[in-house]
């Protein structure tokens, strides 16, 4: 078996497994129908216009109806979005789950490519059969998007490191304000003024969501529920029934 027989076969397997995967991503959803009938954000459809994930934006955005599809696939059969979504948002991300499975995309054609070049050399130099390189090609290209997959999980558990090594000195900075004699709202706000760091920036969001109309003590608590780190979990509880006695 030749070497131009085994490229035909290979991309011939992998072109059925992609016409197959398109297919099935092709299938409307009830949010796909009733998407472009609501209206998002201004901020949101510029940041989603101006981000790349590749190097070469033009051609990104001619490829970007087949990204999506095969983004579904991922998403089908691999992490659900509402999980990617939790992590991104513990991991402190700006990424939009439509991103993040814009680079999985990028990923697994990075390892489809490494994975054909190594198949190629093996079929050259040893005579591999066409069914292992075709599947050798497969494996990279799933590790590929399994591995940024990882690079998240990994992401997430950095950031909620750090948050656990700054609650001490702001809760030890609250404590101080308070017993200064400014309120339990008051020292969260000079906190958010006079420090830096992973954890003052969720208390400012905090704060921001309060400004905004929405209860502080629920503002607290959500963000505490959503970084999912019970020592927060414990810590927002408290300042939040520090804040519900003081009104």
């Amino acid at each position: 078996m030749t070497w131009v027989e085994v490229v035909l076969g290979s991309t011939l397997g992998m072109g059925g497994v992609l016409v197959l995967a398109w297919a099935g991503a092709r299938r409307a959803t009830l949010d796909a129908r009733i998407a472009p009938f609501l209206r998002t954000t201004l901020g949101d459809e510029v940041r989603r216009r101006d981000y790349s994930v590749t190097p070469v934006p033009a051609l990104e955005r001619l490829l970007a109806p087949v990204v999506r599809d095969i983004g579904t696939v991922i998403s089908r059969w691999g992490s659900p979005s509402s999980d990617v979504a939790r992590r991104l948002r513990r991991s402190g991300s700006g990424l939009s789950v439509e991103q993040f499975r814009a680079q999985q995309v990028v990923w697994g054609a990075v390892g489809l490519a490494v994975g054909v070049v190594l198949a190629l050399v093996l079929t050259a130099t040893r005579g591999a059969p066409v069914l292992a390189s075709t599947v050798l090609a497969l494996v990279l290209a799933i590790g590929g998007v399994l591995g940024r997959d990882a690079v998240l999980t990994q992401s997430v558990k950095r950031r909620q490191r750090r948050l656990v090594a700054e609650l001490p000195t702001i809760a030890e900075l609250l404590a101080l304000s308070v017993g200064a004699g400014e309120s339990a709202l008051a020292a969260l706000e000079r906190v958010a003024r006079t420090t830096s760091g992973e954890l003052t920036g969720e208390i400012a969001l905090a704060l921001a969501d309060a400004r905004a109309g929405q209860r502080l003590p629920a503002a607290l608590t959500r963000m505490a529920r959503e970084l999912g780190v019970p020592a927060l979990e414990r810590f927002a509880e408290g300042i939040a029934t520090a804040v519900e006695r003081a009104q």
